[in-house]
């Protein structure tokens, strides 16, 4: 009995700590978005718990930085991102889970292949190439990246889906006539909306936070994500650790709300994609 006492009280020690070390870096950054500056830097007389009456490092941002525009940018970039990567995954995946045709098993495996390379490696090529194309400083110069290193992981995720589905909605819905495609959207599209919801979410997460890209093809103020624009606020002379803190915040609470609105539905679709039936 009392090993098993020291054993829960053991665990329970890990995850509290565990769950300390996670969420403290976010509490210190809404800390620090609450206090002026000089108090930041003042490590002998250290303030703990925020100052809610004391709004200036936000105000600063959106007035003097114009962070808002930079929250735009980035709900655009990672809107469309998510919307495309999903329309052509989806319709992808169905073929290649439904579908029979030489070279399925390749392409699947191909695609694998390609997310494997490290965004710093062809980073230079896709420069250049947007270049040429003329689409640097634009929406498109992060979309069409986003897409293509976030297809693999949606073609993936979904192809998984629509193989869980029984193979007689497919035979059922051709003796009613229909074509693939209708039972595509009409049949099998409604039922792997779970794996849908959370593809979409974790692609839009994933292009919302990206800044390798974003720093390297866009150098106009008009276009700048949140990511670059947090970084861009230091300057050779001053480091604003409040309003840096503030846009960190910002920047992490829609994120935060999504995840929490959606949970049931992420888990839902991550584990429905597992279990055969």
């Amino acid at each position: 009995m009392k090993t098993n006492i020291w054993g829960r009280s053991a665990l329970f020690a890990v995850v509290a700590a565990a769950v300390l070390i996670t969420v403290f870096p976010f509490y210190w950054i809404t800390n620090a978005s609450f206090h002026n500056e000089r108090l930041l830097y003042n490590v002998n007389d250290i303030h703990w718990f925020p100052d809610f009456t004391y709004w200036t490092n936000y105000i600063d941002i959106f007035q003097k930085r114009n962070f808002l525009r930079n929250m735009l940018n980035s709900f655009m970039v990672a809107s469309m991102s998510m919307l495309i990567a999903l329309a052509v995954s989806s319709i992808a995946s169905y073929a290649l889970a439904r579908i029979k045709f030489p070279g399925a098993k390749f392409v699947l495996y191909f695609v694998l292949a390609i997310s494997m390379f490290p965004a710093m490696v062809i980073i230079s090529p896709l420069y250049f190439l947007l270049q040429k194309l003329g689409l640097m400083n634009s929406y498109a110069a992060l979309i069409l990246p986003y897409i293509a290193f976030t297809l693999p992981f949606s073609l993936w995720n979904l192809t998984t889906f629509f193989r869980k589905l029984p193979k007689e909605l497919d035979e059922s819905a051709e003796v009613d006539g229909s074509t693939p495609f209708q039972t595509f959207y009409k049949i099998l599209l409604p039922l792997v909306a779970p794996g849908m919801f959370t593809t979409a979410i974790l692609v839009f997460i994933s292009a919302w936070n990206e800044f390798l890209f974003a720093v390297t093809f866009i150098s106009k103020d008009a276009f700048k994500t949140m990511p670059v624009a947090i970084v861009g606020m230091p300057s050779d002379y001053d480091v604003p650790w409040g309003q840096i803190s503030a846009a960190s915040f910002i920047s992490t609470i829609p994120l935060v709300i999504m995840v929490l609105l959606f949970q049931k539905r992420i888990i839902s679709g991550l584990t429905s994609g597992a279990v055969k039936g």
